[in-house]
């Protein structure tokens, strides 16, 4: 009697990571518009227990793995995000209601955006923009066109060349402030679940360009560091060497 106590609990304990394991399920979902109940594509869907996260299709679907319990979060531009709780659902039917007004992620934060801190600069310096735009050397006057003097010495002027070398400066400033406030820690922690160090490394390794960042939709943005985290998860010790620096050579003859 005492043998088959024991061969009943090792069969027990053989079998509760399989029970375990079965609790964890994929299941299908579609996203609404609560006020239209048309649907909603392109829609950001994340576990929060298990951080997995996806988007849905065009026609609002999408499929998720859930356990009993888990709470399961979706969020779209212009729309209110949304929490429910999986209880056994068949299928996860999300509804969204539309804000009345959309204001970016940028916005939020008690800064200024990359924009107004661009213009901000060209106002302040205004007189090195002047100086750094271009010039027309040829000059009309009494006797007919010719080459203005001015203009010449302006055109190969030490101040000249400073302000196109600092104008080129702020450009390069406002682009780097551009990429920052969209390629943020919270957004690629909250695609990726990387933290700490790794989160750093990763955003080193794979910072968008200005002009991906310029054009790119959130949905391409978020594609985007799914794609590239899937290479990094391949290695993710790798530091890829930083660029070098731009320099500015000035040759006096």
């Amino acid at each position: 009697m005492e043998t088959l106590k024991y061969i009943f609990l090792f069969f027990l304990f053989l079998y509760v990571p399989v029970l375990t394991v079965a609790q964890t399920k994929t299941v299908q979902g579609i996203v609404l518009d609560k006020g239209t109940n048309q649907r909603v594509g392109k829609a950001f869907i994340k576990n929060d227990d298990t951080k997995e996260n996806t988007f849905n299709n065009a026609r609002g679907e999408f499929e998720i793995g859930v356990s009993l319990g888990d709470l399961i979060i979706t969020s779209k531009e212009e729309y209110v995000a949304d929490t429910i709780k999986y209880t056994g659902q068949q299928v996860l039917m999300v509804y969204l209601d539309r804000t009345s007004i959309y204001i970016p992620e940028v916005r939020v934060v008690a800064r200024q955006s990359p924009e107004e801190v661009f213009r901000r600069r060209q106002e302040e310096y205004n007189k090195a923009y002047k100086l750094a735009a271009p010039r027309d050397v040829f000059s009309q006057g009494a006797t007919g066109a010719g080459v203005s003097i001015d203009m010449l010495y302006g055109l190969f002027s030490k101040e000249r060349k400073n302000a196109k070398r600092f104008t080129r400066f702020v450009q390069r400033e406002y682009e780097e402030d551009v990429i920052d406030s969209k390629f943020t820690r919270d957004l690629v922690s909250n695609v990726t679940g990387l933290t700490g160090d790794q989160l750093g490394i990763f955003m080193s390794n794979y910072r968008p360009s200005y002009y991906f960042v310029s054009v790119a939709s959130p949905y391409e943005l978020t594609t985007y560091i799914k794609s590239k985290y899937e290479i990094f998860k391949l290695n993710p010790n790798l530091r890829f060497l930083p660029k070098l620096p731009e320099i500015d050579l000035e040759v006096n003859n």
